[in-house]
């Protein structure tokens, strides 16, 4: 662990591993699991092999989407008058156009044209500076937003009434908002498979970082196959591993329907929820189930990769490899989550793999909006950091046991020392090293939480301001 972070340090030998988010990684005996695959599947044997799934070409669903199309803010007003500009008034047409037959040739007056070229300089002048402020892009080539989230046409309109009940309504809604992410793993084209949600209508796609990690690092192709089963090549925009979320591009998203950005502050455990994805390389394909809890700290990732922290949305609907990335819905059709990991008892699953066992993870869809705009922003998402180590596994301390604390960060300055267990953050309780890295992760770099910490018997309150690092 670097300086500056709140990462964890090794944990005891007798400690269950993590959850697992790599796609095509090991899973050995109990622990967590991300639901993507790699794309050839694993054979039985002690210990698990990675799961590849087939792919298989998703069945064309020319159903028209419920939400209506949002128009752009950008363009012109769709009762817009046939060659005017949208960015204002063109050239006047009348005196350009005077030569008619009973006129003599040549009998246009000379301040014509000095006037013509002057108004077609202003509107071409205007209509640049337009476009400039609508796109609000940092430069030609870079596919980032001054905005961030505010500055692209997401949805935040529920397609559906809040106390909708029919499942099938919801589907019907969402699936032309979901797609499946096919991407390079180990240098196999389509190696890796996962799911995804269209953000926006500039082409953005919401997915799990480690469904396509590996193409991202290798250069390898990642394709987007929509509803209707066209595949569009896809862009990295940037992508945080700390928060297993990444941002994808595609072009020729025309015909693509946004996905609605709910609340997962409002749920409540028992609220019905539904799944949607490409499990084991099924695209388009919809499950229910019902939130089973709140506020679960989940860690995912593999024995190189631990340092993705959920406070997780935990809920019953099946979720199998594959469904990684893919929406987490209310019944009102909004999105309350993304999909990122399974629970498992290392037992066999179908085709030998691990399975749904009815616990499941998904990201609050507040952090997704967090982590999107600042991709959207800078192409590189933050996290926030006390500058100390905590123990992650083990027992024998209500609370997380800080190990070490590192000179010249937040915790040194707000106090806090080696062998202090932290209790409380802003008066709730932590329960041991994983729940204090969620806890501290809700937040963002520059807020100030308090520590409630129990230091030799007694107890002790400290203010400390976040520091941020790239992630």
């Amino acid at each position: 662990m670097s300086d500056h972070t709140s990462g964890p340090t090794p944990p005891d030998p007798d400690v269950q591993p993590d959850v697992e988010t790599e796609p095509t990684q090991p899973i050995t005996g109990a622990g967590w699991t991300s639901p993507s695959q790699s794309h050839q599947p694993p054979t039985p044997a002690p210990v698990e092999q990675p799961v590849r799934e087939p792919f298989a070409q998703p069945a064309r669903q020319p159903s028209p989407s419920p939400i209506a199309p949002r128009p752009s803010p950008w363009g012109p007003p769709a009762d817009q008058a046939a060659g005017q500009s949208p960015y204002g008034p063109s050239a006047p047409t009348t005196p350009m156009a005077l030569h008619r037959t009973d006129e003599p040739k040549g009998s246009v007056s000379a301040w014509i044209w000095p006037v013509v070229a002057v108004l077609s300089l202003l509107v071409g002048l205007l209509g640049g500076f337009l476009g400039a402020l609508g796109y609000d892009r940092l430069d030609d080539s870079s596919s980032t937003y001054d905005g961030g989230l505010g500055a692209v046409q997401t949805q935040d309109v529920a397609p559906l009434e809040a106390d909708n009940g029919s499942i099938p309504a919801v589907a019907q809604a969402l699936l032309p908002s979901t797609v499946q992410i096919l991407a390079a793993f180990d240098g196999e084209d389509e190696g890796a498979t996962g799911s995804g949600f269209v953000l926006d209508r500039e082409g953005h796609i919401v997915t799990n970082n480690h469904v396509v990690q590996s193409a991202a690092e290798g250069d390898g192709p990642i394709r987007v196959v929509d509803f209707e089963g066209v595949r569009h090549e896809a862009t990295v925009v940037g992508r945080s591993p700390v928060y297993d979320l990444a941002i994808l591009q595609i072009s020729d998203a025309d015909d693509l329907e946004p996905a609605a950005l709910g609340a997962s502050v409002v749920l409540r455990v028992g609220d019905p929820v539904v799944a949607f994805g490409s499990p084991l390389g099924l695209s388009q394909t919809v499950t229910s189930g019902i939130v089973s809890a709140l506020d679960r700290p989940v860690t995912t990732g593999d024995e190189d990769n631990v340092s993705s922290y959920i406070n997780a949305v935990q809920t019953d609907a099946a979720i199998n490899p594959g469904n990684s990335g893919g929406p987490l819905v209310n019944l009102a059709g909004a999105v309350v989550g993304v999909n990122s990991a399974i629970a498992t008892t290392g037992g066999s699953g179908l085709s030998g793999g691990a399975g749904n066992i009815g616990v499941g993870f998904a990201i609050p869809i507040e952090q997704v909006r967090t982590t999107a705009d600042q991709i959207l922003r800078n192409g590189e998402a933050q996290y926030p950091v006390i500058g100390a180590q905590v123990r992650t596994g083990g027992a024998g301390s209500a609370g997380a046991l800080i190990t070490e604390v590192n000179r010249d960060t937040p915790a040194e300055a707000a106090g806090l020392r080696k062998d202090d267990v932290v209790t409380k953050v802003d008066g709730k309780p932590v329960t041991d090293g994983i729940a204090l890295i969620v806890a501290i992760r809700t937040h963002q770099p520059g807020d100030t939480i308090e520590f409630t910490v129990m230091r030799d018997g007694s107890e002790k309150a400290f203010k400390i301001t976040l520091d941020g690092e790239v992630g």
